[in-house]
């Protein structure tokens, strides 16, 4: 694998980039309904997510670095929302949306723990 893209495979964004790959492969059994609206969205919210994580890893001011987990901790609870509508318009079942919540929680929980390193 390419250096430059190894320096990037943090866990944060791993699980992040796996959530993006899930939502267009999604994007194939949405209705057409819900893929130009909730599904765009999902998708541009979850790569706005990684674009917040690349960066607060590639800053090196502390607190433009803080502000870009912020921003990823609120892109996660705005796809956690999203996901959640999907489920409850019967476009995805029960054991997606578990799966999808387990990672969100995932990607949660690391960017609180960024944050807290980095605010000491």
């Amino acid at each position: 694998m390419n250096k430059k893209l190894k320096e990037v495979e943090l866990p944060v964004y791993k699980v992040s980039y796996e959530l993006l790959l899930y939502s267009f492969k999604l994007m194939k059994n949405l209705t057409r309904e819900y893929k130009y609206t909730i599904g765009e969205k999902l998708k541009n919210e979850i790569m706005d997510l990684l674009m917040n994580v690349y960066r607060a890893n590639k800053i090196k001011n502390n607190s433009i670095k803080i502000e870009k987990v912020e921003n990823a901790l609120e892109n996660i609870e705005v796809i956690r929302l999203l996901f959640r509508l999907l489920h409850d318009l019967h476009e995805i079942n029960m054991k997606e949306h578990i799966k999808v919540n387990v990672d969100i929680e995932n990607v949660r929980r690391q960017l609180i723990g960024w944050e807290n390193v980095l605010k000491k």
